[in-house]
């Protein structure tokens, strides 16, 4: 069974798709998923880039393509949430804050973060009522506020840094790195090849 670490932040719509497409672009291949959230900004500042969505004619791309991309996958709809880009680190400190120090979320965490974003109808993620919602459909068992988890989200993000990451999402196979949503069908290849080499 192969580890794959899935590097993800909500913020991301190309991260949310390949979080729901995962499953079906990896049927049949033998494989076990670590998610690790990071901050998306944090890598964009390490590698000296804007993101997609700072730059207005590649904004409006951007969600045109994912609404095309949604449909083609059978996501359904999705909707871009009113403020975007959206500060993400209450989502993902409250990821890491459902489990014990130095456990990643499992999926069904990640799940849920992923929808109330981009199926939350285009309302604000950050709104104090949903949030407060959220915290309580998700029982963490450590606040997510504290200083235990902040340091761990930051620890999370210069890993990946370090690791060569440079945008979400990003899957990690078998020491070799895979951006974006259209990465998935290399790394099934990839997972593949390995399974049936001698």
């Amino acid at each position: 069974m192969t580890p794959i670490t899935f590097h993800f932040d909500v913020v991301s719509p190309f991260a949310y798709l390949a979080f729901e497409h995962l499953p079906e672009a990896l049927e049949g291949v033998s494989h076990v998923v670590e998610y690790r959230p990071v901050l998306f900004a944090g890598l964009l500042k390490a590698h000296g880039h804007k993101g997609p969505a700072e730059i207005p004619p590649k904004r409006e791309w951007t969600f045109r393509q994912v609404d095309w991309l949604a449909a083609k996958l059978g996501q359904g709809a999705m909707r871009c949430p009113a403020p975007h880009p959206f500060n993400p680190l209450a989502l993902l400190r409250l990821s890491l804050a459902c489990g014990p120090a130095g456990r990643m979320p499992n999926r069904r965490v990640v799940e849920i973060l992923m929808r109330h974003v981009w199926r939350g109808h285009g309302a604000d993620p950050n709104e104090p009522a949903r949030l407060a919602s959220l915290r309580g459909e998700l029982s963490p068992v450590r606040d997510p506020d504290s200083d235990e988890v902040k340091a761990e989200l930051r620890a999370l993000t210069d890993e990946a840094i370090a690791a060569g990451v440079f945008g979400v999402p990003s899957f990690v196979a078998r020491g070799r790195l895979y951006w974006g949503l259209d990465a998935l069908p290399m790394l099934r290849d990839d997972l593949l090849s390995a399974e049936a080499a001698p």
